[in-house]
């Protein structure tokens, strides 16, 4: 295969790049700000990707993220790959407090005081439903019972509270993303246009010198 990798990473390897990028996550984030400038698209239309994908990150989609984002941003006629780059603003490090401001702010809009430890094992509580509901999906194919039982009780005290919290932030950190990223990405466009004209122009005065040189 054309793209496939010819020292083969170990699993240990892939798990730990996952939490910690080689380079670290600054190298990462400004690879990723360097692939958003460089999609060939209308400015707008990339922010509109950028604006679903952050959105995207503050709901409780947690590992569903990328299909999410990739139908908010099919609606709105969105840049489907910059959409699917601005998921990566939830990652292993950001998305704990995320998760965390989301929660608060779910339970203070709904009036919910949330029993001793719910917040800090609410990750860990994510992790529990995405298992169960993969021990479903399995169920399916074999003589295995599905099990819904928890299913209520995570939707009352963790995935509603969830959506509702992740609103706000949601939308400020989206249309942030939005208002930011328009300037930047027409300048970046511009520039790169006018280099690229640039240089077109210093070819053709290239070739009609050669030409010129070899008449007689």
């Amino acid at each position: 295969m054309v793209f496939k990798r010819r020292d083969r990473r170990p699993v240990l390897r892939v798990l730990r790049e996952l939490v910690w990028p080689r380079g670290g996550w600054a190298r990462a984030l400004a690879y990723l700000k360097h692939r958003l400038r460089r999609i060939p698209d209308r400015p707008e239309r990339i922010a509109r990707g950028i604006w679903a994908g952050l959105f995207v990150t503050f709901t409780p989609f947690v590992g569903l993220h990328f299909i999410v984002a990739l139908i908010v941003a099919f609606f709105m006629r969105a840049n489907i790959l910059a959409a699917l780059i601005a998921t990566f603003l939830s990652n292993p490090v950001t998305l704990a407090p995320i998760a965390w401001l989301s929660l608060r702010l779910g339970y203070w809009m709904l009036g919910i005081r949330p029993e001793a430890g719910l917040m800090r094992n609410s990750l860990d509580r994510f992790g529990e439903a995405m298992s169960m509901l993969w021990k479903n999906f399995k169920s399916i194919f074999t003589p295995a019972q599905a099990d819904w039982a928890w299913l209520p009780s995570f939707f009352q005290e963790i995935f509603y509270p969830y959506l509702i919290g992740g609103i706000l932030p949601g939308l400020f950190v989206a249309y942030a993303g939005y208002f930011a990223s328009v300037p930047v990405i027409r300048a970046y466009q511009n520039r790169r246009k006018g280099m690229l004209a640039a240089k077109i122009a210093e070819l053709r005065e290239r070739a009609k010198k050669e030409i010129k040189d070899e008449q007689p």
